[in-house]
């Protein structure tokens, strides 16, 4: 594990734009039928509970790796939402499926991460990506720099010590899961119920 932050602080303040019933479109790398990652979040979450509502654990339907934002659906055309989609079907055809480990966790001032190994293929399905919002909008939100592939196990809700989280996470003796990789989400986001909570609207296949 890396050196623990000091404390943790609540997550779930409102980043600028956002508010309740304002949803976003995005990309993401999503879990479902992922049956041994489904298995680590489980056992994350039963030494996690005893802390209470100072962490929201998140459940396997809602477990994600953030990719890359598009931006509020009310500030972008769905017809370039949907010529972003069809770049990225060419892009993304040239990305091979791949295989992640997830874990050990980390402990972020906000969050329990588990790191994606190895982050390059990773990388390149964020770039891909990028690349097809470049052609379609002529620029692309967010940096390209300080990307950290992971999953959120478990959010802080509230400001407070990070001991009470280490000393249950030292309880767990667990190995990392392994996931397939072969498609990309796009999908349309909202955080109304302190839970990052989405539709989909398109997933592409790898390869």
């Amino acid at each position: 594990m890396t050196t623990l932050p000091r404390s943790m602080r609540n997550h779930w303040w409102w980043r600028p734009g956002w508010s309740v019933g304002r949803r976003f479109y995005t990309w993401h790398l999503t879990f479902q039928g992922q049956h041994d990652v489904h298995r680590l979040a489980a056992e994350y979450r039963t030494v996690l509970a005893p802390l209470g509502p100072s962490l929201t654990l998140i459940p396997d339907q809602w477990l994600h790796l953030t990719m890359q934002g598009i931006n509020f659906i009310d500030e972008v055309a769905e017809s370039d939402v949907r010529a972003i989609l069809e770049a990225a079907r060419a892009q993304l055809a040239a990305v091979p499926a791949f295989d992640l480990q997830l874990g050990p966790e980390v402990i972020d001032p906000e969050a329990v991460l588990l790191p994606a190994r190895p982050s390059e293929p990773v990388q390149a399905v964020r770039d891909a990506v990028r690349t097809a919002i470049s052609d379609v909008l002529g620029e692309v939100p967010e940096s390209a720099d300080g990307f950290r592939p992971h999953m959120s196990i478990a959010y802080s809700a509230a400001d407070g010590p990070t001991a009470p989280i280490s000393k249950a996470l030292a309880t767990l003796d667990t190995r990392p899961a392994h996931a397939r990789i072969t498609t990309a989400e796009l999908i349309v986001i909202h955080r109304d119920n302190f839970m990052y909570q989405w539709e989909p609207y398109a997933s592409v296949p790898l390869g």
